[in-house]
């Protein structure tokens, strides 16, 4: 410990902690092993003693470690009213110092009465290392080891908490509504355990995956193609929530990601505010399909990274955001990249594969998060090679923020972590205080990665027979490899219907909920009351970068510059000095295709019990 003196005496097993040296206080005590007696040396100065000591903790107070800077801190403001009431405080610390020594009747660690008795102690441990009291060092470390036991078993009672609250977020399906394939799927997909699954007697479901899936869209002959033609393609429907991204994939001959990327970066002319060198945005969107190529996987590729990239622009374009400048230029193209990146090098298993497997990404991240920690690092981890580097020309601080932000975001799309996420966010919706951004757009982003339940059926078919496949393809490989096949992995015995019943249900719907109630809070953080507004004859404006289309600034803008420079004052139209209402309900395009998808489910689902009713009385002699 820096500036002061430690001490150990071995005839009586004590601690001496010296004060700082350009601060000392003379104090020793020695304390009887037999009878628990103390001797006071200096008595005549006790008074001095301890107002020296009030002017230590004043002094100390400030400068405590972080690991004593909420509830130690206050302690240490209780010892010192102790200190400026009364002479005989130091009395009161010994006599505290004391009772360290009878350890036979404390709680057991992982009782309640525990947590406040070691908190208790620990404070009485801190007071007398400020005030330079003697702690036996037997005392000292038992005490020490019993608060570390207290806090183990309180780590170990929130992580058991945790877990079980994940599955008590799955026990409100009734046993009935789902099949066990798909409720053990939705354990081991969306909480962290798999207590939930139990062994039970096999069942002969011998049928096959629903009806092919009918890709719509117009095509266009490949020799017509070009740049300008395909931006203006996508530039018409980017907008939109039932933004077709196979129709486009289709145009951009397989390189929907790229196209996709570069035009929202160019909307809000992010490459010429942000210093990004455009040959590297193109090299680096070129690796990111690359790196979604690598496994040829039928669902986690280059399109689906499109698709959730233009979703989550969508969501917050829709909502109103965008209007309102909720993001910073900085945050805008770091949601973008994170949206980008959010599946990169994706090797189309799960989490759980790797795990189970003991894989080389499973090592490196320890079991945790196994994929999206891989999609990360791999991305930035590109972003050391000068060609595709994007963010050369970033400060020091915008890079941190930048990396903290794309990190936060994309670790949220761990699907184990989804009732976690949920709940923190519903909890955050009771709270008056404004939601911080992170946690919004890491939601936001979300909620787009499981989107397409709430797209258009020709869409949403699409996604889930692709899904299917995928899934099938890792059964497969737990076949080969003696593992056992994961819940909707087993070709002949999946429920394709049941297993969307349930994901829209459980999963799908309740997230976009709070995501809407989210969005609309966030819309009313804007709505400012009249006496806030400023005064109509001058017009506000902010001066703060923030993300505007490339085409919104044009000569009005120029305009008033010049009308500036002359000294002249404009004179506004009355609907501009107006305040007007600003909406705060978000529109919900999902909300219909949720609810018709899931219909157009229950019906495959009927089709799908006969079909199986009608194989097991041909099965039968």
């Amino acid at each position: 410990m820096p500036g002061r003196k430690v001490r150990m005496t071995t005839s009586s097993s004590l601690i001496i902690i010296g004060t700082s040296l350009t601060n000392p206080i003379s104090r020793t005590i020695k304390v009887s092993g037999a009878t628990g007696t103390k001797r006071h040396h200096h008595h005549r100065h006790s008074s001095k003693t301890n107002k020296a000591a009030v002017a230590t903790l004043n002094n100390e107070g400030e400068n405590l470690p972080p690991i004593f800077s909420s509830k130690s801190k206050s302690a240490s403001n209780s010892v010192l009213t102790k200190l400026r009431s009364t002479n005989s405080s130091n009395d009161i610390i010994e006599r505290d110092v004391t009772s360290l020594t009878r350890m036979s009747n404390l709680p057991a660690p992982d009782s309640f009465d525990a947590l406040q008795i070691s908190s208790d102690r620990l404070r009485t441990i801190i007071a007398a290392l400020h005030c330079n009291i003697l702690i036996r060092k037997d005392d000292l470390v038992r005490n020490l080891d019993y608060a570390a036991n207290v806090l183990e078993a309180v780590h170990q009672d929130e992580t058991k908490r945790l877990m079980e609250e994940d599955d008590g977020a799955l026990s409100e399906i009734e046993p009935d509504s789902v099949p066990n394939e798909v409720r053990d799927w939705l354990a081991m997909t969306f909480t962290r355990s798999m207590s939930t699954i139990k062994n039970r007697p096999s069942e002969k479901k011998k049928f096959k995956s629903v009806a092919q899936a009918i890709r719509a869209g117009i095509m266009v002959d490949s020799c017509a193609r070009n740049i300008s033609a395909i931006s203006a393609v996508i530039q018409q429907t980017i907008n939109e929530w039932t933004f077709d991204v196979f129709s486009v994939n289709e145009f951009t001959n397989g390189q929907c990601l790229r196209y996709v990327g570069f035009e929202l970066m160019q909307r809000y002319n992010l490459p010429n505010k942000l210093r990004i060198p455009v040959t590297a945005l193109q090299n680096f969107l070129e690796q990111m399909e690359m790196g979604y190529s690598k496994y040829r996987n039928p669902y986690h590729n280059l399109i689906h990274a499109a698709d959730v990239l233009q979703t989550i622009y969508q969501i917050i374009y829709n909502s109103g955001l965008m209007v309102e400048n909720w993001l910073t230029d900085h945050e805008l193209f770091a949601t973008f990249i994170a949206a980008i990146i959010h599946d990169f090098e994706h090797t189309g298993t799960s989490n759980n594969f790797h795990i189970q497997s003991r894989s080389d990404v499973a090592l490196t991240y320890n079991d945790r998060a196994v994929l999206e920690n891989h999609h990360v690092s791999a991305a930035f981890r590109l972003l050391r090679i000068d060609d595709y580097n994007i963010v050369s020309e970033f400060t020091s601080d915008e890079y941190k923020n930048f990396r903290h932000l794309v990190i936060e975001m994309v670790l949220a799309t761990d699907m184990s972590s989804h009732f976690t996420q949920l709940k923190t966010m519903r909890s955050l919706l009771s709270m008056p205080e404004n939601i911080e951004k992170s946690k919004a757009l890491a939601l936001i982003l979300h909620c787009a990665d499981i989107s397409h339940p709430g797209k258009p059926w020709t869409i949403h078919q699409i996604w889930t027979e692709s899904l299917m496949e995928e899934f099938f393809t890792q059964g497969a490989k737990e076949k080969e490899l003696g593992l056992p096949c994961s819940p909707l992995c087993d070709r002949e015995n999946t429920l394709v219907a049941e297993s969307q019943i349930g994901f829209i249900q459980y999963i799908v719907e309740p997230s976009f909920i709070v995501m809407g109630d989210m969005l609309e809070k966030i819309l009313k953080s804007f709505v400012v009351s009249d006496s806030e507004l400023p005064s109509p004859s001058i017009p506000g404006r902010s001066n703060a970068t923030s993300p505007t289309p490339s085409g919104a600034s044009s000569g009005g803008d120029s305009n008033a510059q010049n009308d500036e420079q002359n000294g002249q004052d404009r004179q506004l139209p009355s609907s501009m000095t107006t305040p007007l209402a600003r909406p705060t309900v978000v529109r919900r395009p999902w909300s219909e295709y949720l609810k018709s998808n899931r219909e157009r489910w229950l019906k495959e689902a009927e089709e799908e019990r006969r079909r199986k009713e009608l194989k097991v009385i041909e099965e039968e002699p």
